[in-house]
């Protein structure tokens, strides 16, 4: 028995001596510190002088040229839908007279190339218009105000419109003065990959007066028509970014929203073998068009630069078209 007790403690001695070395050698081993994470390098914050822009397809810039400064700016494009092709031209051409006033000119050119009926009998002077644009404020980095411009811009019935006889198709103009009120602003963003993305929003109404119509026109009258038409107001909005890929590079991409009065038409038609007078009236729904166009922008130099891009309209009461279009970018 006391063999058996002796052994028992023996046993436990070992044991507590096994405990104790390993609490010794836990208490003299190094304790290992957590690892802090390791910061990454901030991507590098892009300056407004590095980022070169052409500017997108359809929202007008806000800023106005500097005192003395040009910019000349010709799109060509074609306008598809399910009735034939619509082939023009239109170029910005802007000046600055100070730096807060910038004013320039529209002139537009086109060909159609209808489905049925008779093409144009050749390019066409379509019409032209003047503008305005006067700079309220000025966008500084680090401030939330935008660049904000309002700008008035007068269209001229210079394209031809009526009397089209059986060349519907050398009808380019609406016949019609046309004011456009428009508010534009730009400001600038940096996304967190240091880039830049340019954005623009504006609103804009347009009023358009009554014109005299003769025989064939643009507003679907028949020969012999004598009377007048009118194709009313209009309210748009447009909005547009730009992420400067890197220098050279621009992606674009504009949205863009458009509601036109009804358009009316009021006049008589006199039959020229009888003689015989007939009222015409008729008035069209109003319509609503929604619109996109995504580009692609490339700058050789902060003054020369080239935009292709695509704009897509649909709507109620409106025709779907697609128009490629391409153009050219040059200030100074």
């Amino acid at each position: 028995m006391i063999g058996m007790r002796d052994g028992r403690i023996h046993l436990a001695m070992l044991g507590w001596s096994l405990l104790s070395l390993s609490g010794l050698a836990c208490a003299t081993a190094p304790v290992s510190e957590p690892q802090a994470d390791v910061a990454l390098p901030a991507p590098v914050r892009q300056s407004l002088d590095e980022a070169w822009w052409t500017g997108p397809m359809m929202a007008n810039n806000a800023a106005t040229l500097p005192q003395g400064h040009y910019l000349i700016e010709p799109y060509l494009y074609d306008v598809r839908s399910s009735q034939g092709d619509s082939f023009g031209s239109l170029t910005y051409m802007e000046y600055g007279v100070t730096d807060r006033l910038t004013v320039g000119a529209i002139p537009t050119f086109g060909y159609n190339r209808p489905n049925d009926g008779p093409v144009s009998s050749g390019v066409r002077v379509g019409d032209v218009s003047l503008l305005a644009q006067y700079g309220l404020t000025q966008f500084h980095e680090g401030s939330a105000l935008p660049t904000i411009a309002l700008m008035i811009q007068e269209t001229f019935p210079t394209g031809r419109y009526d009397r089209l006889g059986q060349r519907l198709a050398d009808g380019q103009g609406a016949g019609a003065y046309t004011t456009t009120l428009q508010i534009n602003t730009q400001t600038y963003l940096w996304m967190p990959s240091g880039r830049i993305l340019r954005m623009r929003f504006n609103v804009g109404r347009s009023f358009s007066r009554h014109v005299h119509v003769e025989d064939v026109s643009v507003y679907g009258t028949p020969d012999g028509f004598r009377g007048t038409a009118s194709s009313g107001n209009a309210f748009f909005i447009n909005a547009a970014w730009e992420y400067s890929l890197t220098q050279r590079w621009v992606l674009a991409f504009d949205l863009s929203y458009r509601r036109s009065d009804e358009t009316r038409v009021r006049g008589y038609r006199t039959d020229a073998v009888s003689g015989f007078q007939e009222n015409i009236r008729s008035a069209s729904h109003p319509s609503e068009t929604f619109g996109f166009a995504p580009a692609i922008e490339y700058n050789w130099s902060s003054q020369l630069g080239v935009l292709i891009g695509v704009r897509v309209f649909t709507g109620r009461h409106s025709p779907t078209t697609v128009t490629p279009a391409i153009a050219l970018n040059y200030a100074h």
